[in-house]
């Protein structure tokens, strides 16, 4: 038996990627025409004798939340369920203050995702991988091969090429430790709650020294990265299974457009019903590209490639979209042009208007290249990116004569 616990984080988190997390929870936002979060769910539920899927945050129980909870229990036939922490504890003190409902059942092991990743996700190899080396306690984390400046930005593996054994692990080192980095996705056995108790244990020792009044909340904010994986290098405990998959972060909203790409691209194998096709009198398509159903384009329209199209969104005649996800409820007035974009919910966006960012795409000539999460501002300038469009209100009535 095995589980999976998905770890969303919460509202004090995702900052680059306002305004989008404020109309919803960053991990619900569409990125290839589904929440960012149901790509996670649906890899774990290819896993064989999957039984449950926990999502661990400080989100409120929002309305949003509770109907993608009850819509996906419905379509993968598994139990969801959403266990919110009182406070941000980090990503091993989430797992660990919920460790009885992760434990419920007797799960032989568990996998743990992080929301904010694109990944192929290549749980069956994980498990596979940590069934041949015969040691069940032995931990895994995905791995995958960074540039060496990149690298900095990542938690850093050194590893055994023989037995993948992680030797060392250094969280954004100051200087280059290893181009193997960390994916934010890993596979546990129940062996690990010890280890993260030991770290827990160990904290609250120090904040009683410290006379801390409230050390007790404090001791429960761990952090896989630092606190555990560090300490577990080089004991014969973690291991690292590498991937050539695609994989990236998605701390902003530029990244969100570059994770829509890379989500189209893996449709054409695992979901080629998402993806629209050119059809007599319907729009002109180019490469990947995702239409909800009950969006009406204009058969004159050109779109692709890497675009997205929501629920309800209103295509006009000769409008052009590349490189842009356009979200529930938006009209694309005729002769528009959209490339690079975020268009928000319920936004208009005029005739003949021209809407473009600036791509944020990794180097194409670097294989190993990472999508950069830039700050807003840089040396007090602007830093170019994609276009956002945030959502638009509907106008309040015109006053009464």
């Amino acid at each position: 038996m095995l589980k999976a616990v998905i770890l969303i984080g919460g509202p004090q988190k995702g900052t680059r990627f306002r305004p989008l997390s404020f109309e919803v929870p960053k991990p619900l936002f569409p990125v290839a025409g589904v929440p960012m979060i149901q790509h996670h769910i649906e890899a774990c539920t290819k896993v064989p004798n999957m039984k449950e899927i926990l999502l661990v945050g400080f989100y409120q129980p929002t309305e949003a939340l509770s109907r993608f909870l009850v819509s996906a229990q419905q379509e993968f036939k598994i139990p969801i369920r959403y266990l919110q922490e009182y406070a941000a504890l980090g990503t091993g003190g989430g797992i660990y203050h919920f460790r009885d409902q992760i434990l419920s059942g007797g799960p032989e092991a568990f996998f743990v995702l992080n929301a904010d990743v694109c990944s192929e996700f290549p749980l069956p190899e994980m498990l596979a991988f940590q069934q041949q080396r015969g040691d069940p306690p032995s931990f895994v984390m995905l791995g995958t091969t960074a540039n060496r400046k990149q690298s900095l930005n990542y938690g850093c593996i050194v590893a055994n090429t023989d037995t993948c054994e992680v030797l060392h692990y250094v969280e954004k080192p100051s200087t280059f430790v290893s181009e193997i980095i960390n994916c934010g996705i890993y596979l546990f056995t129940p062996a690990v709650f010890q280890h993260i108790g030991e770290v827990f244990q160990s904290t609250q020792r120090e904040l009683l020294l410290e006379e801390s009044t409230n050390g007790w909340q404090r001791a429960e904010v761990i952090r896989l990265e630092q606190d555990v994986f560090t300490a577990l290098a080089g004991r014969g405990k973690l291991y690292v299974y590498k991937t050539d998959g695609f994989w990236s972060q998605i701390k902003s909203a530029g990244s969100a457009i570059y994770a829509n790409r890379l989500y189209l691209s893996q449709y054409s194998q695992c979901h080629p019903e998402r993806l629209a096709r050119n059809s007599p009198g319907g729009p002109t398509i180019r490469g990947n590209v995702y239409i909800h159903p009950t969006a009406s384009v204009d058969r004159s329209a050109v779109l692709g490639p890497n675009v997205s199209i929501g629920k309800g969104v209103t295509v006009g005649a000769g409008v052009r979209v590349r490189e842009s996800i356009i979200l529930h409820g938006a009209s694309l007035q005729d002769h528009t042009c959209v490339l690079h974009s975020i268009v928000g919910w319920d936004s208009t966006i005029g005739r003949w208007a021209r809407v473009e960012g600036t791509p944020s795409d990794p180097n194409p000539n670097d294989p190993y290249a990472k999508i950069d999460s830039e700050t807003l501002f840089r040396d007090g300038r602007l830093t170019p990116s994609i276009t956002i469009l945030g959502r638009s209100d509907p106008l309040p009535p015109p006053p009464s004569p």
